[in-house]
């Protein structure tokens, strides 16, 4: 699919920008294929990955260099509760045939691989490590409070969903040391994943960690496109809010949902990632082999 897009799709980051001479159009190395390669199901392949790069203009740290590889896949037909299972099946057999083990030492912490994994629902895991009850996080007020009291700043204009999710990724996310699957992810921050029949407020969707960091990401894709049209237009309006200007829609991709995309799940798996857990190695640098780095001075 390909790499320079006119509209960055398919996640939420900071893109980078270059411009097209003969054309006289601005365009954005890809954060994500997702979008392109539903488009490929809406043409007609029922299943389809793409083992690909991704470039982000956001910060570097042991675990994100502005250009990563990533395998992403979409089956037709598939709910993400099969794709947790198949992810668990590809990680314990990677495990096997290249280590003999499903138990691996990362960084002085045991991993242990071995099936079943833990599953909680994001608000479960929030609350837990918070040390406050579920409830209280249904309550916008109790919510944006536990917020501040972690340390989380606020400016007034997130969504419910963002809160409860600024909440996990701050005091549960680094204690998820087992492989664990997140599941029932907000609405607000899952524009493309479609919502959960008994909860409409969240949506089918997983993210997998282990040793304290996000290694999967999967939902039942959403394929509505009359709702996939009001998402997109509340993600562009949060957008704006906070970058100023007009953001842009995926008329294309719009209109290809129209024409119809079946019922489909996909996952993203960060290779990186993924390598580091299985090689101990600390730094996503260590596992690249021309890591980005800033230029000496002289």
């Amino acid at each position: 699919t390909p790499m320079m897009q006119p509209i960055p799709g398919g996640a939420a980051a900071q893109p980078f920008k270059t411009h097209h001479n003969a054309l006289d159009m601005e365009l954005y190395l890809r954060i994500a294929p997702e979008l392109y390669l539903k488009r490929l199901l809406v043409g007609g392949f029922d299943r389809v990955f793409e083992i690909n790069r991704n470039f982000r203009n956001e910060g570097i740290s042991t675990q994100h260099n502005p250009e990563f590889t990533m395998l992403e896949f979409y089956c037709a037909y598939a709910t993400y509760d099969e794709l947790m299972q198949l992810t668990e099946d590809m990680f314990c057999f990677l495990c096997s045939e290249l280590l003999g083990s499903f138990k691996i030492s990362y960084q002085g912490n045991e991993i242990d691989f071995t099936p079943p994994w833990k599953r909680l629902t994001l608000k479960e895991a929030a609350a837990a490590y918070a040390s406050v009850p579920v409830g209280d996080l249904d309550d916008p007020g109790k919510a944006c409070e536990i917020a501040r009291r972690h340390g989380i700043a606020l400016s007034g204009t997130e969504l419910p969903g963002e809160v409860v999710t600024a909440i996990f990724e701050t005091v549960a996310e680094r204690h998820l040391m087992q492989p664990t699957f997140i599941t029932q992810y907000p609405v607000d921050v899952s524009p493309l994943a479609r919502k959960n029949e008994q909860d409409p407020t969240v949506t089918d969707r997983f993210e997998l960690y282990i040793a304290g960091r996000e290694i999967a990401n999967a939902f039942s894709e959403l394929n509505d496109p009359e709702d996939q049209r009001r998402r997109f237009v509340a993600q562009a309006e949060a957008k704006a809010r906070i970058e100023g200007g007009p953001v842009a829609l995926d008329e294309d991709f719009l209109l290809a949902l129209e024409h119809g995309m079946p019922p489909a799940a996909g996952e993203g798996i960060g290779i990186d990632r993924l390598v580091m857990l299985l090689t101990d190695s600390p730094s996503i640098r260590d596992v690249i082999l021309f890591p980005l780095f800033r230029a000496e001075r002289t």
